[in-house]
């Protein structure tokens, strides 16, 4: 095998990925064996289970896993497949219990993933004395926990390897956008909670194609969603944009320039793109809202932090979501090269009154999920991309990253740059599959953390804006 394989198709001098990336076999078999089980992915929300013995079936990569809570309130992330014979213990979507109990032979697990421990045949492993002669270790025996688990303001991360880097090593600076989605409208640190139901359903499209859609994509906008503008689904109706934008509370923007995080995670816009929220068509709608901005505002000046940073966003690989309107987080989860299961989950204030969660729930699902009229335009795309890429000839053509190209700006986050434009500039998604060839190419973690800790790009920048400068300078001296 070679080593270099993934990075072999992705030319980031030249800005162009393989479509093999997409579509081949092999690629996606690295992928299950060498990201998904050593990245930290988004589990579920701690608002899902939130008494003792709450469950949420759940995945990581191609893994089944149960995020639990138990008697104690300790949250685990579980492998769902019995340590016996495999077979799934759990398979509802969510639900309370004391204990898991395999359907197959029944040995019986608790919410931490230990065999049950109670003395007699019917409980934990039956017949254990006849079976096993009363001799088998049951605390070697309890269902694969995840060694690493983070719950960040209620998001729920886990991790398969325990070498990994910690949490908020991997999340860095872009740990802003995580505190936006978590954090509530009016800025309350985590105090927001997810709609109970997740929307499930499956496309015909490779998970990267979702991914970098939110990671920075605003390419598309105008020509995929013109429909989606031109009925006004979003707060302020018709004539106002779907996402609602405006800049009449005190808000200030430096232009939406993207934000690239050397390790992989990308955001349609910057700390400094401080866009107030919209303005609603239901007066009682903009009396909250126009409360949580002030408040918000408040809060985080006083706290010396900028307003933006709300997306939409990735965090490296396959989460994405929105800390504005909609607030919502996605989950691409891989079936096979071709075939993608998309999860949706939506968010709202804990503290928020009936009516601003009945006008949010309203509006997640016209704009997202299967049946949301913007989420269908992207799904189109994905779709269609697809079928008219993975054919022989077309494999044999590159894809361009090209926008942008060595016109990267500087940013005064660590390990991170921004495009130099508001609309183009692909960035975020050179440096999304840059890290993506490494992790699949199975650079230990020391590599991994070594080579993210000095990004090149910004060496680059430095030395083309030096360029530019003595540049400027011999050309004034020439005209001297």
């Amino acid at each position: 095998m070679d080593p270099h394989r993934a990075r072999s198709l992705v030319d980031l001098e030249t800005g162009q990925i393989s479509r093999e990336v997409f579509f081949n076999q092999e690629i996606f078999d690295l992928e299950m064996k060498n990201l998904f089980p050593r990245s930290w992915l988004f589990v579920g929300h701690a608002t899902q289970i939130p008494n003792p013995g709450d469950y949420f079936s759940s995945w990581m990569g191609s893994d089944p896993v149960l995020l639990t809570r138990d008697v104690d309130g300790g949250v685990y992330v579980l492998l769902n497949s019995c340590r016996h014979r495999g077979m799934k213990v759990c398979r509802y979507d969510e639900g309370n219990t004391m204990q898991f109990t395999c359907p197959y032979h029944a040995w019986s697990y608790s919410m931490d993933g230990s065999l049950v421990n109670v003395p007699g045949d019917l409980f934990g492993v039956p017949h254990m004395k006849a079976a096993y002669s009363g001799k088998l270790e049951k605390q070697d025996w309890g269902l694969v926990r995840c060694p690493k688990v983070y719950n960040y303001k209620g998001l729920v991360f886990a991790n398969w390897d325990e070498n990994a880097e910690d949490f908020l090593d991997y999340v860095g600076d872009f740990h802003w956008w995580l505190d936006n989605l978590a954090d509530a409208f009016d800025g309350t640190p985590g105090d927001t909670e997810v709609f109970h139901g997740v929307l499930k359903w499956r496309i015909k499209s490779n998970w990267k194609f979702v991914s970098e859609n939110f990671l920075g994509d605003t390419y598309h906008g105008a020509s995929t969603h013109a429909s989606v503008e031109a009925i006004g689904i979003g707060p302020g109706g018709r004539g106002k944009r779907r996402h609602g934008e405006r800049q009449d509370q005190g808000g200030h923007s430096t232009g939406r320039m993207k934000t690239s995080f050397r390790n992989g995670h990308g955001a349609s816009d910057n700390l400094a793109y401080e866009i107030a929220y919209p303005e609603f068509v239901e007066p009682e709608m903009n009396e909250y809202f126009d409360q949580a901005w002030a408040t918000r505002k408040e809060r985080l000046d006083a706290e010396g932090r900028r307003l933006g940073g709300r997306g939409p966003a990735t965090m490296f690989p396959n989460m994405s979501f929105a800390a504005g309107f909609p607030r919502s987080i996605l989950v691409a989860h891989p079936i096979s090269p071709t075939e993608t299961e998309v999860w949706r989950w939506f968010l709202t204030d804990k503290k928020a009154p009936e009516h601003v969660r009945e006008w949010l729930r309203q509006y997640y699902m016209r704009y997202g999920g299967p049946a949301g009229m913007t989420e269908q335009d992207d799904m189109e795309n994905w779709d269609y991309a697809t079928q008219a890429s993975k054919g022989v000839v077309a494999q044999r053509y590159p894809y361009n990253y090209q926008q942008g190209l060595g016109t990267e700006q500087l940013s005064e986050l660590d390990r991170a740059v921004h495009s130099n434009h508001a609309i183009s500039g692909e960035v975020n998604a050179r440096a999304f599959y840059r890290r993506w060839s490494e992790f699949v190419d199975n650079l230990g973690w020391d590599e991994l953390i070594e080579i993210a800790k000095s990004d090149d790009r910004i060496e680059s920048i430095i030395r083309r804006q030096a360029e530019e400068a003595a540049a400027e300078v011999a050309a004034g001296k020439v005209n001297n």
